[in-house]
């Protein structure tokens, strides 16, 4: 039978919740890596290892791997960062690439930039041709940070990577990294003179359907949108929505007409809409949605999700997940129909990621 690990990480460390495939009875660990702020946790389909990026206040950021599905955490001794004074001030993002390429990896750090690996993270190199594109001058510090925060590799063509920047926009790339371009078109800036610019566009998260890799969605300060032909045009898709404010987003795997997202009031008031803690789905990629509410608190509850806060398993019926800013994690085991609260005592959970074993 499959087992199921959710990994959480917050303000003071990580944490992970495992149950077999029905989903019931969880079991908390122990803190991991205590007192560090864990930004991210992915995995790497080729070989199974697990990638946490971490800040503390005194050793500063780091990047972290898990060879034993997250039992145990080495603390790597270098992590990708600028050679100049910009530095390191956080690994916002791992993602593999193909088998084809066993050792390759990509971060995403703040400030803003793509590394590379080629020896499973033993050492990192700049993506020069990103890093330095034309319309870099555009990236400006968000609410939150300058980053770049979601890789996306097509799973059927490597080659292709699409990236996003808080505030600079989409990027991608269909050779490898030599080249790239800023996809952004019909797609709101505004809080900028001209709200439909080149770049300069802040993205909250991205996220590429596994079975369609053409099928992109974002959750934009601007509001939802999707794209159908691999970023090269976005349609919005907000219509329905409480707000079009918000940043977690997830999707189902096995259907790219089926998302999760959870509004926030707005930039100003970045809390759930009206104090109701609910997940709103579409089974139409956006045409229309639902707001889900069972489960949770629909008065009073005003908190917020981050970018990193949602994910989704690949089990049937789908599994979806959330952690909010008051510690408390959520789960769904019917596709988002309605959830349970796992845990409402945890410190401040910045990402959640699950893991089907």
């Amino acid at each position: 039978m499959s087992r199921v690990r959710i990994f959480v990480g917050t303000k003071r460390g990580l944490f992970h919740f495992s149950a077999d495939e029905r989903r019931t009875g969880w079991i908390t660990s122990v803190p991991l890596l205590p007192g560090r702020e864990i930004y991210f946790i992915a995995r790497d389909p080729r070989d199974g290892s697990l990638w946490a990026g971490s800040n503390h206040k005194v050793w500063g950021p780091h990047l972290h791997r898990s060879t034993n599905f997250g039992d145990e955490w080495e603390t790597l001794e270098t992590a990708p960062h600028y050679a100049d004074e910009r530095g390191l001030r956080a690994v916002w993002s791992i993602a593999a690439s193909s088998s084809d390429q066993p050792g390759r990896l990509y971060a995403g750090i703040e400030p803003a930039g793509l590394f590379q690996s080629d020896d499973g993270g033993a050492s990192w190199r700049e993506v020069h041709s990103l890093n330095q594109h034309a319309t870099a001058t555009a990236w400006q510090p968000a609410g939150g940070a300058l980053a770049l925060h979601s890789i996306t590799v097509d799973p059927l063509n490597p080659q292709r990577i699409v990236c996003a920047v808080s505030a600079g926009g989409v990027y991608r790339t269909d050779d490898g990294g030599v080249s790239w371009q800023a996809l952004n078109q019909n797609v709101r800036a505004d809080f900028l003179p001209q709200p439909y610019p080149e770049a300069g566009q802040c993205v909250h998260k991205l996220v590429m359907h596994p079975a369609n890799p053409d099928r992109l969605y974002q959750q934009n300060h601007c509001g939802v949108y999707r794209s159908d032909d691999a970023g090269n045009t976005w349609i919005e898709v907000f219509a329905g929505l409480p707000s079009n404010y918000g940043y977690a987003l997830a999707v189902d795997s096995r259907d790219p007409n089926v998302a999760f997202v959870i509004p926030e009031e707005s930039s100003h008031m970045r809390t759930t809409v009206g104090g109701r803690l609910r997940v709103y789905r579409t089974t139409d990629a956006g045409s229309s949605w639902q707001g889900i509410g069972r489960g949770m608190p629909q008065e009073h509850a005003y908190v917020s999700v981050l970018r990193e806060g949602m994910s989704t398993d690949n089990l049937e019926p789908t599994g979806v997940y959330f952690g909010t800013s008051g510690g408390h994690l959520f789960a769904s085991r019917n596709r988002g129909e309605n959830f349970n609260m796992i845990s409402g005592f945890l410190p401040r959970i910045l990402a959640v990621m699950v893991v089907v074993v």
